[in-house]
């Protein structure tokens, strides 16, 4: 046995340095485990939240201003079409949308007019107003 070797189990220092980076890979384990719990507990009330404004957000029946009425294709017509409906004279919510596409009529609209307003709101594309709120409506749900 030599004067350096100070260990008495037979250990080498290349064991050693494992060990250590064994400890370290453990501690980086946990710290990674940790911060994972962490962002699903903060993460989980953003959803309850997220979908709560899903149900509250507007969808306007055209877009202001446009001065067009909806044929009952949903596709946006003077207002001396035959058979095109008037503009809604308020929003929709989120809610009302969701419970129409389920089958019941939007709030102060006909059956008709409802289909009518429906099928504008399937049209919307990305930058009309109202297609963020809708296309959160079409998102599953858990």
């Amino acid at each position: 046995m030599h004067a350096d070797d100070s260990n008495m189990d037979g250990a080498t220092p290349s064991d050693s340095v494992e060990v250590g980076a064994t400890v370290d890979a453990a501690r980086r384990t946990l710290l990674i485990g940790a911060v994972a719990t962490s962002a699903v507990v903060s993460i989980r009330p953003a959803l309850a939240q997220t979908a709560g404004s899903v149900l509250n957000c507007q969808i306007p029946v055209p877009e202001r201003g446009k001065g067009m009425y909806i044929d009952p294709t949903g596709k946006l017509v003077t207002p001396d079409t035959p058979g095109a409906f008037p503009p809604s004279p308020r929003d929709f919510t989120g809610e009302e949308v969701r419970k129409a596409l389920q089958g019941s009529n939007l709030p102060g609209a006909t059956r008709e007019q409802s289909q009518a307003y429906l099928n504008y709101i399937r049209k919307l594309q990305n930058g009309q107003s109202g297609f963020t709120c809708y296309a959160s409506l079409q998102m599953p749900r858990r």
